[in-house]
């Protein structure tokens, strides 16, 4: 896959359940736990210094208020996907979950996984810093 035009027919074709749909940007609603418990994933275009272009697959896990960090790089630590970063998301500071793929590398079935490991692995931890609540 060499953009994200390709990334996002992907999408399409896979017929993931697409929330936006923006150039560079998709959001993909992920069903978990036989429909019990919904994550939204976000797949966006990011580009380095020497025009190198990569997808980034992230879902946001639970505002960064109150939140123990200790806690979320426990689970990180025991992760064996993602980083964990701070983003936005309406106004509000969310820690997110995120992984970051150049598109030179990029097969069809790695962004199903990409998607399927972020969104389960963030759902798990969104269930553990939120008392089994499901916010997002």
């Amino acid at each position: 896959m060499n953009n994200f035009e390709q990334i996002h027919q992907h999408l399409i074709a896979a017929d993931y359940r697409l929330l936006l749909e923006e150039p560079g940007l998709a959001c993909v609603e992920l069903t978990l736990r036989q429909g019990k418990r919904h994550q939204a994933i976000f797949l966006t275009e990011l580009q380095d210094d020497d025009g190198r272009r990569f997808l980034r697959v992230s879902t946001s896990i639970a505002p960064i208020t109150g939140l123990d960090a200790r806690k979320a790089l426990a689970f990180n630590w025991e992760s064996r996907v993602g980083y964990l970063a701070i983003g936005e998301l309406d106004g509000v500071r969310y820690l997110q979950l995120c992984e970051n793929r150049p598109y030179d590398s990029l097969l069809p079935a790695e962004v199903d996984r990409l998607i399927l490991e972020i969104g389960g692995t963030g759902d798990a931890m969104e269930m553990r810093m939120s008392a089994g609540g499901d916010l997002l």
